[in-house]
């Protein structure tokens, strides 16, 4: 029986290293944002690397979800799916999720607003995700993890989320080798820089977030949704 886990994240956060995390175990094969390609042909934004991100993956997302749900290689016990939650357009049909373990990695509205304006400078709420995140947790629910919480304590957090997964904890998942994977997106030259330097999860930082008084209105439109989130997270 294999787990096919939706993992759906926001932008800015620790999603990749958990591909990662996810990636090095024996039985899990990893998909990258598949609904990227997707977003891009729908939204017409202009992504780096766009023209290569449609060119890699399908662009109908019924195409995506049959991929994601269909059969995959022997030996797969685990089908670890990393989403970024904005990429769930309204036209993208929901009944397929249901056939799979979603779960959810959030991270304080603070500190994605002031991460991301360094990177877009003008971010809206549509695409920090999450108002997304709280739709599919309201529809399907699922075990939900702060990245905080993650950092802090790696070893403690994946344990139980494996459990809450149905599915066993591996040591593995704690430690992995640099560089680039397959697996990565073919967007991974323009933000993967420090997760291919990375061999496990970074030492949490508790810094408080330094975000722009332009950019608060953000942090307070979003912090609802995370609150909501955030009271159901692995301890």
């Amino acid at each position: 029986m294999v787990t096919r886990v939706a993992m759906w994240s926001g932008p800015r956060n620790v999603s990749t290293a958990l591909m990662r995390s996810f990636g090095a175990r024996a039985d899990t094969l990893v998909v990258d944002e598949p609904l990227y390609a997707h977003y891009l042909d729908v939204t017409g934004l202009d992504h780096p690397g766009r023209a290569e991100i449609l060119d890699s993956q399908p662009r109908r997302w019924q195409d995506v979800a049959a991929a994601l749900t269909g059969p995959l290689p022997d030996g797969v016990d685990v089908h670890y799916q990393k989403h970024m939650t904005h990429h769930l357009l309204p036209d993208i049909g929901r009944d397929w999720l249901g056939e799979l373990a979603n779960a959810y990695l959030i991270r304080d509205p603070a500190h994605v607003v002031a991460s991301y304006a360094k990177v877009r400078g003008e971010p809206t709420l549509a695409d920090l995700g999450f108002t997304q995140q709280a739709e599919i947790f309201a529809a399907y629910g699922g075990p939900v993890v702060d990245t905080a919480d993650l950092l802090r304590d790696p070893a403690g957090v994946l344990a139980k989320l494996c459990a809450a997964l149905g599915i066993g904890g591996d040591p593995a998942m704690l430690a992995w080798p640099p560089g680039p994977r397959d697996t990565d997106g073919v967007w991974a030259p323009h933000w993967y820089a420090n997760v291919e330097a990375s061999t496990g999860f970074a030492a949490y930082d508790p810094s408080p977030a330094v975000v722009p008084d332009r950019l608060r209105h953000l942090v307070e439109a979003a912090q609802p949704y995370y609150d909501e989130l955030h009271a159901h997270r692995l301890r």
